[in-house]
Formats: structure tokens, sequence, C-alpha cells
């Protein structure tokens, strides 16, 4: 089978040629990764390893020039090294938030400007997956709030802002939801039958509880997401959602929106063991991740990593739904042993 076949197999409920995997790692873990298995390119070392090929596709941006220290949402950072890698764009620091200072959706209206869709261009989309028939292709999706929070307003006053605010949030959303959704709309349409799924996506959970409350939840996100699920869906793509820590509560309602495949699966976090998933939701959803980059990957040896990829076939692939990974992209404090006894423990029971 092709990474697309068997991806599709799992998610219809059918038997694969062999266990579907992906990977996922920081720039600066894999190319630690590449010199340990003395391979110099990313096809390479998926092929080294048995992986199933996923590619992001992007369309190319053509908007306003953009400074080396700036996003297109006007947002500024500071790339901060650690030890062994760059935390760089907003993963780093963010040293100006445009909407920080605004307290009205009036003011925002009249000192700031939005980037568009058209800021995009789509039409050469076609060359970027040229020779990859066969391939994962991901492509569009949404996290609005992420950004919300991340660039334009700043973490702090962006959770100030769901219960003092609650108008610059929905006028926001508005805002970043369209953009997502037209840039979803314009990547399916230019590419037609040849994007995989989307990521619709939201960072809900902590490690012990959900980040809001099931009520703001329900009131600032599912609406705006049911109508990107939909998108996707009705361009006949699959729809995967990420959502950190401990989400358990939500997982009911993400599936009655329509999610198809559930990621990251941060089993250690409240309320999310393996077992319990499995029981209540297999064959609702495909379980995606699951490999713990937190301990297991980080701290255990390359036997746990391989005891837990077989766990974790084990209960949340009991009935077929499971596609194996780590749990988030990986470190470079990852020993490259444990990323290799990943796939192996993949390839031994493929075997």
């Amino acid at each position: 089978m092709t990474s697309v076949e068997r991806w599709q197999a799992v998610l219809h409920g059918k038997t694969p040629d062999r266990l579907p995997c992906f990977f996922n790692a920081t720039a600066e873990a894999e190319a630690k990764l590449m010199r340990h298995l003395a391979v110099d390119s990313h096809e390479k070392l998926l092929e080294r390893l048995h992986i199933d090929r996923v590619a992001t596709v992007t369309p190319r941006y053509v908007g306003p020039p953009l400074a080396a220290d700036a996003t297109v949402f006007g947002a500024r950072f500071q790339n901060i090294p650690y030890a062994g890698g760059v935390y760089s764009g907003i993963d780093g620091v963010v040293t100006h938030h445009p909407l920080a200072a605004f307290s009205s959706v009036e003011e925002i209206e009249e000192n700031y400007t939005w980037p568009s869709p058209d800021w995009w261009e789509y039409k050469d989309l076609t060359q970027q997956v040229e020779n990859k028939e066969g391939w994962i292709l991901i492509a569009g999706g949404s996290e609005p709030f992420m950004d919300y929070k991340e660039q334009l307003r700043g973490t702090e006053q962006a959770f100030v802002d769901l219960i003092q605010n609650p108008e610059i949030v929905h006028y926001c959303l508005e805002k970043l939801y369209h953009l997502c959704y037209e840039n979803t709309r314009r990547i399916y349409e230019s590419l037609p039958g040849r994007i995989f799924g989307s990521w619709v996506a939201e960072d809900m959970g902590t490690q012990e509880s959900l980040l809001y409350s099931p009520t703001q939840i329900r009131d600032f996100f599912f609406p705006h997401m049911k109508r990107m699920i939909d998108l996707v869906h009705g361009f006949g793509g699959v729809v995967f959602h990420h959502s950190d820590g401990a989400i358990r509560p939500l997982i009911p309602e993400l599936i009655d929106l329509g999610i198809d495949v559930l990621n990251p699966i941060q089993w250690r976090c409240a309320g999310m063991d393996r077992e319990g998933l499995a029981r209540d939701f297999a064959g609702k959803v495909v379980f995606h991740g699951g490999v713990d980059n937190q301990f297991t990957l980080a701290f255990g040896n390359p036997e746990q990593v391989k005891e837990e990829v077989r766990d974790n076939t084990r209960i949340l692939g009991a009935h077929g739904g499971y596609i194996v990974g780590p749990c988030h992209k990986i470190q470079v404090i990852s020993p490259p042993e444990n990323v290799v006894a990943l796939y192996e423990a993949v390839n031994e029971m493929n075997a």
C-alpha cells in the first residue's frame, strides 16, 4: 500500500498491509537523527525507518514585505537559543503584540489591518505536490485562538478577554477564522483530489484539566470549528484535531462535531488513560500519536520505547484505529537511539 492507501484503510475500519506511522520532530532533532543514521535527506530518513510519507502544502506568501522579526499579523519576536537548538519565531519570545493596547472593537477596526487571503499565491501549489503521489498531503486548517493569544493580544490578556472583553474575542476570531477558511478553501480548489486532510486544532488542555470552561469552548471555539470541519469534509478531506493535555471531557463533543483523527494522545495527563480512551472512543475516532516525548522518548531507553509502542498498539489499536507516532515534535534532548527504537518497534510488529 502507499501511505495514503494505508491511512485510508485505518480511517475506514479496514486492515492495512502494516501499521501506519508518522514522523514529527524539530529541525535540530531531525538533523541529529540523520547524523546518527548517516542519511542526508528527509526522504532517505523516512525510507530508512519505513515511515509513512507526510508533507505539508503551504501557499507562497506574496503580501506586504515583512521584517525579519515580524509575522504576518504584525507580532514581533526574538529567537531564543537553548542547548542544542533555537526556539524561533513565535516559539521564541514575542516582544510586540499589535492588539495589546486596544480596549474595544472600534479601536481595532480603526487602527489594525487584517491579513487577507489575497496575500498568498495558490496557483503554483501544483509544483509542491509533484512526485508526491501516494503521500499524505496536509494543508489549510485552523488554530486561531493560538494566534489571538500568542501573536495579537498576549496570553494573559487573551484569557482576561474571555471574561471581560468577549466582544473583542468574538470579533477577532471571526476575522481569524475567515482567513483560515478562505485559505483552506483556495488550497483544496487549487489541488482537487490531492489534499488528504487538514488540522482543525486548538490547544484546550493542561496536564491536569481544561484551559477554558466548557461553556467558553462551546461559545468561542466550537461553532467556528464545525464550519471548518464541514469545509474540509465537503472537499473529501480528513479532519485531524490536535489539542494538548487533559481534554477527556471534550472528546465526545469533538467526535460529534465531526473530527476523524484525534492527536496527540498525551496518555500521562489526567483522564487520558489509554484503556479509557479505547473503551469509550475506539471505532468512533482514529488515535494519532501517543508515544510520550515528555518522559519515554526523552529519558527512557530503547526497550522502554519499544514497550510503549507495543502497549499503545495493543490498547489504542485494539480496533485498528491507531496511527503510531510521537505525541509531539521529538525534541533534540531525545537520544536518536530512542527515536530509532520507536520505528523499529513498528517494523517488528509488521514483520
